[in-house]
């Protein structure tokens, strides 16, 4: 079963929605995106249709436009308020309308309405976005097309205007009524390696003798079941580069949309290196809603979203530096910490959060994530120890710009590395509260490996600060630059850095060439990087760059319909209208005239199903099953707390109430409703919450100590197949004690059966090779000699830098 996330149908009601489909254009590391909604009202009275979809948040809306009977109607941008007027005036004097807007709470969400939609008429609404597209690890363009629209949780005083508190349809997979049919082109002058996805495709045409273009089209009769994912290799993708578009002729010089645009790329070659000393204060905020319950794909056999998360938070522990201060947090209605305030690492704090982490559970019911934060961010201060928060969430939230505004007021004082877990997870949310505080997000569906990607945001929360960052230009006389992007003040290793400029002055007959520079500081010396590039603008209709340019300063002063300030809302309704962008002011609204025709009461209203992941697994069953029997006699809400998990947190009367299985006797900080309390009875701490499995790296991983190093004992004679009396024969004692022995063994191990996973272990065996260094000192060649003749491995010396 799929439940399905949209308008009420009824089971015996024909879906007016009866196909989706999608253009893509992804050139370089931009794609332009053109989808339409195939409408056809098959009832014999005139309806009004609601659609909910969710899209990245970077994404750029720029054109709304109905095909109706062969005659093409172009959406206006407007005011929201007044388009909200012009689409219930237009009703009631008998036109169709067509409304397009995003939601009230998060800005990833739209939902489109089509009104007066007459028997037997069929209707093509067509929207049309640019976004930018983000660089993984393994240098992949990763491309998303949201399907999956996860319901939010959401306090009671804060959703009355969003589509997000709805009543919704459950439906079988089969009988999901509208299917999607995708066709892409992707160009790069640097040719094009692979293309992959999670859906099946037909098979891939290349074109070019260096493959520089490809067609790509999903295979028929897919089902919009789940997120469609591409990952775009290119031959060069690390290459900077300037690309000048020309502003619309009939727009005022001077202005963004009519001078000429660049958008710049670069990829600055900032060095891996650690901090030189061990500081940080590292926080991580740990979703516990019942929705963590949920598989990390749409596959049952996929690893819970709740033990992912807590094999993640295990290793992040076993990788932070000793001398490093750090607390955990766990939020849904209420949050618990594992300490009172940020403790010291050391062997003992930290056997103790780890110890807690397996006993974790997703049994804090809703996902409110302000309040903890806000405690957070309460908290003293430790001079010397910058403060690095890393959230983990499925995203499942309404009050997403509250979140975003707390982070942005405090972002002086942190930095916030985010986490979205499974498909449907709010990219507004995880994106702006890295983006707002200078850290990095991250998202992991389907097969996915979190360990890798937190691996990452921790060495880059390590890293020592790029300094002093900026853009200097040459360009030719009579040409002068201004720039759009706000000003970027943080750069991580492998991360590409993109800015917009508007281009103003007298633009030379001829061919010319400017050059744009870019100059950091890092570790006290100067680097710069330039690039050349031709100052004559090209023609592109659909004016991508000057798009993606007003959405990038959108972005930064846009914090939703509520929590923007007085004296940016005008700016930013100025600058989305002029733009054609929308925002969270503006929608828009499109009118066809030619149907006069009075309404005879009242339009039938239908909402359109959606797919949405669910707990399907054996064990949730029966509550999958109460949630069917909700749908049409509680509140969505309600039907989500059932389905998600038996041990969430349920919202009566507006306040959170947890089940009594939910109110464990831990020992450690637990805060309700901002009050503090602690416990000490350790009844009940037997849990059955199974972590770690049979995989040896794991349990490796899980036996290192704080400072790197290994104990030579049975467990981990298991992980190196070996009995412990014959590693004891072995062991060189004259030499050495038997840590020593046993962490280079440990470390030998790795190299020799780990290869592929280095990405998630890099940390701790810096530590553990730190820890060698000193207490080995020269008796290290010895031991790796040793070592590999035992292993029978082949190790190189070099690792442990001698």
């Amino acid at each position: 079963m799929v439940r399905a996330c949209g308008l009420l149908t009824g089971q015996d009601k024909p879906v007016a929605l009866k196909s989706i489909s999608v253009m893509l254009s992804i050139n370089e590391f931009v794609a332009g995106v053109s989808a339409t909604l195939n409408y056809e009202n098959e009832e014999k009275v005139p309806l009004e249709a609601f659609f909910v979809f969710p899209m990245d948040e970077d994404s750029a809306v720029f054109t709304f436009e109905a095909l109706v009977d062969g005659k093409k109607i172009v959406a206006e941008l407007q005011d929201k308020i007044k388009a909200h007027s012009k689409y219930e005036d237009a009703l009631a004097q008998g036109y169709q309308a067509y409304l397009l807007e995003e939601d009230a709470c998060s800005r990833d969400v739209f939902r489109c309405n089509v009104g007066n939609l007459q028997p037997g008429s069929k209707v093509a609404l067509t929207l049309r976005y640019v976004q930018e597209l983000p660089l993984e690890a393994d240098g992949a363009l990763r491309y998303v097309l949201p399907a999956i629209l996860n319901p939010r949780y959401h306090l009671s005083d804060r959703t009355e205007d969003s589509c997000l508190d709805m009543k919704t349809p459950i439906v079988a997979l089969e009988d999901l009524p509208y299917t999607l049919s995708m066709d892409a082109t992707i160009t790069s002058q640097h040719g094009i390696e692979r293309v992959q996805s999670n859906c099946p495709l037909h098979p891939i045409l290349y074109h070019g003798n260096d493959k520089t273009s490809a067609q790509v089209s999903l295979a028929e009769g897919h089902k919009f079941d789940q997120d469609v994912e591409f990952l775009i290799y290119y031959s060069e993708v690390h290459s900077p580069s300037v690309a000048v578009e020309m502003g619309m002729p009939d727009m005022n010089p001077d202005s963004l949309m009519g001078d000429p645009c660049a958008m710049v790329s670069f990829y600055p070659d900032i060095p891996e290196i650690e901090a030189s000393t061990a500081c940080g204060e590292f926080v991580f905020l740990m979703d516990r809603s019942g929705s963590m319950q949920c598989p990390m794909g749409k596959q049952d056999r996929t690893q819970l979203r709740i033990d992912a998360a807590k094999e993640t938070l295990i290793l992040l522990l076993k990788s932070l530096p000793m001398g490093c201060y750090f607390n955990i947090y766990g939020f849904g209605s209420s949050y618990e910490a594992f300490f009172l305030e940020s403790v010291k690492y050391t062997q003992k704090t930290m056997e103790e959060a780890v110890e807690r982490v397996k006993l974790m559970s997703a049994d804090l019911g809703g996902t409110e994530i302000l309040t903890p934060l806000q405690d957070i961010y309460r908290g003293p201060s430790i001079p010397g120890h910058p403060l690095q928060v890393f959230v983990f969430t499925d995203g499942e939230v309404t009050d997403t710009f509250s979140v975003i505004k707390e982070v942005k007021f405090n972002s002086k004082k942190h930095r916030c590395f985010s986490f979205g877990i499974g498909e449907g997870a709010s990219t507004s949310l995880i994106k702006n509260i890295a983006r707002v505080s200078g850290g990095t997000s991250e998202f992991i569906t389907g097969k996915d490996r979190m360990q890798s990607k937190a691996l990452r945001s921790l060495k880059r929360s390590l890293q020592s600060v790029v300094e002093d960052i900026s853009l200097s230009w040459d360009l030719p006389p009579d040409l002068s630059v201004s720039m759009i992007s706000p000003e970027q003040t943080v750069i991580f290793s492998g991360q590409r850095l993109i800015a917009y400029a508007q281009l103003t002055g007298i633009l030379p007959d001829t061919e010319a060439v400017g050059e744009v520079c870019l100059k950091y500081k890092f570790q006290g010396k100067s680097f710069e990087e330039k690039v050349k590039f031709s100052v004559q603008p090209k023609l592109d209709a659909n004016l991508t760059i000057h798009r993606l340019a007003a959405k990038s300063l959108i972005q930064t002063k846009d914090l939703g319909f509520r929590e923007t300030p007085a004296r940016d809302k005008k700016e930013v309704m100025n600058l989305s209208i002029a733009s054609g962008v929308m925002s969270s002011f503006t929608a828009f609204i499109a009118i066809n005239k030619e149907l006069n025709q009075p309404l005879q009461g009242s339009l039938a209203y239908r909402e359109i199903p959606r797919p949405v992941l669910s707990c399907s697994t054996s064990l949730r069953s029966k509550q999958y099953s109460q949630a069917l029997a909700l749908t049409s006699s509680s509140s969505f809400r309600n039907a989500r707390n059932v389905a998600c998990c038996a041990t969430m947190t349920y919202k009566q009367n507006g306040k959170p109430q947890a089940p009594s299985h939910a109110k464990k006797n831990f020992q450690y900080s637990t805060r309700q409703m901002g009050t503090t309390y602690s416990s000490t009875n350790m009844t009940n701490l037997q849990g059955n919450h199974k972590v770690f499995g049979t995989n040896d790296l794991v349990q490796l991983i899980y036996l290192q100590n704080a400072n790197g190093s290994w104990d030579l004992d049975e467990g981990l004679a298991k992980v190196l197949r070996k009995r412990l009396e014959d590693i004891q024969a072995a062991h060189p004692a004259e030499c050495v004690d038997s840590n020593t022995w046993a962490t280079v063994l440990a470390v030998l191990w790795l190299h020799a059966n780990g290869k592929d996973m280095k990405c998630e272990w890099d940390l701790l065996e810096r530590k553990a090779v730190a820890w060698i260094r000193k207490n080995a000192g020269s008796t290290i060649p010895m031991l790796v000699k040793v070592g590999n003749t035992f292993l029978k491995s082949s190790v190189n010396p070099g690792i442990f830098a001698i």
